[in-house]
């Protein structure tokens, strides 16, 4: 039984304010400084709005500085990278765990374990190697040496594994009865079922593709490969005069809409994908 304590719920209600007030003032800083102009945040940092937020994000969309590509390029490439990775995550790990669970074969239990110890070598333990054989292949600077190396995952592999394992046998049996055979099985009755966990696999993978910024950063050095987060950081940090703060935290403030927008849209089927892979 839980006991209701005035003093408890308005301590913990003031711990979350608390914590809601330190990861929202940031954000709320940069919203602010772009409506501002480049003179004003010159000399601080304004807590009320301006009205120069049409005029940044224009400036914004037209922005071409020396050493870095327009940035409705660095969009569509952190976009299309976002997108690949994304859809290239989905296919493999749900072909894997529909192997694991499915089909019989020497040391498959093994090679789960094997995918699953991957997860603590994330992509900067590997750096490296996999640089040296993204280099080998001829593929930087290139989409494929942006996407390729980052499209394995062993967290999604795992949540497949871990949904197809709740389906009942019975529908596999029945589904055998009635002359399907692995790849029909596969399409007509995991795939459809899987909907609701492939919705919230791509929103975790399409933020992961678009945050992207170290891989990226060493593999290309081509302006026209450029990410959003690579533009976004040289833009604060490798100019020679004073930096533009009103273009660059419109920059970031766009930068942080796509993911924010995505998680608010799909914000049910996230929690329901979840959900249910735990069922």
């Amino acid at each position: 039984m839980v006991e209701n304590r005035p003093f408890l719920n308005l301590l913990t209600h003031l711990v979350l304010v608390l914590g809601v007030v330190i990861v929202a003032f940031p954000v709320y800083v940069a919203v602010i400084a772009m409506t501002h102009t480049e003179t004003v945040l010159n000399t601080g940092a304004p807590l009320l709005p301006g009205g120069e937020l049409f005029a940044n994000l224009e400036k914004v969309w037209n922005f071409d500085p020396p050493g870095l590509p327009p940035f409705r390029v660095m969009v569509w490439n952190s976009t299309l990278m976002a997108l690949i990775i994304m859809a290239g995550k989905i296919a493999i790990s749900i072909v894997s765990a529909y192997a694991i669970v499915y089909f019989r074969f020497p040391f498959r239990v093994l090679a789960f374990w094997i995918i699953f110890i991957t997860l603590m070598l994330p992509v900067e333990v590997r750096i490296i190697p996999t640089y040296e054989v993204v280099a080998n292949l001829g593929m930087l600077n290139s989409y494929a040496g942006l996407t390729i190396p980052l499209i394995a995952s062993a967290t999604a592999t795992f949540l497949f594994r871990q949904f197809f394992m709740t389906v009942p046998d019975e529908l596999m049996e029945a589904a055998r009865v009635d002359g399907a055979g692995p790849v029909k099985f596969f399409f007509d009755i995991l795939l459809p079922l899987s909907r609701t966990n492939i919705a919230a696999l791509c929103i975790i993978l399409f933020i992961f593709g678009w945050v992207q910024y170290l891989w990226p950063l060493l593999v290309t050095t081509r302006e026209e490969h450029f990410t959003l987060m690579m533009g976004v950081k040289q833009m604060a940090g490798a100019q020679e005069v004073d930096p533009q703060w009103n273009i660059i935290m419109t920059a970031a403030v766009l930068a942080m809409l796509p993911p924010v927008l995505i998680v608010i849209l799909m914000q049910r089927l996230f929690v329901k994908g979840l959900v249910e892979t735990e069922k």
